[in-house]
């Protein structure tokens, strides 16, 4: 069975998810912070008329904060039939994978990944990470 992954890294890490969970990639956004939000909570972002949430992966899977040089992009992802918006470092290719390249998360994985990566995907030069965005965008 194939699967098709829109990509995305994060932190030098290659991720995919469900490019049918996936509704457009974008460049950052003028956006608006929430008082007394968790740090993984970026804001509120305008799209078309749309207020959507903004969620910095890097803050909930525990990496280092952007830095004010730093351009990241957003992911906007279908949740529950509502756009959220995934802060990421760039955006990918979507690919085609064979199910026999899929595995489960390997136990070295940081305990902040295990709980957001459903298993693994095996390409010629890298690992990509498959992600639960239901999971990763619980804040």
């Amino acid at each position: 069975m194939r699967h098709q992954l829109a990509t995305f890294k994060l932190d030098d890490r290659l991720y995919g998810v469900d490019v049918a969970r996936v509704q457009e990639a974008l460049k950052m956004q003028a956006h608006t912070p929430v008082p007394h939000a968790p740090e993984a909570v970026a804001g509120l972002v305008n799209l078309r008329g749309q207020v959507v949430l903004m969620v910095d992966l890097r803050a909930r899977l525990g990496r280092a904060p952007y830095g004010p040089e730093d351009e990241p992009m957003m992911m906007v992802v279908n949740i529950d039939g509502e756009p959220v918006s995934l802060l990421v470092d760039q955006v990918g290719d979507v690919l085609e994978l064979d199910g026999d390249s899929f595995g489960p998360p390997p136990p070295t994985l940081e305990e902040s990944l295990q709980e957001v990566v459903t298993g693994v995907y095996s390409l010629e030069e890298d690992l990509l990470l498959s992600l639960d965005v239901d999971l990763a965008a619980q804040v």
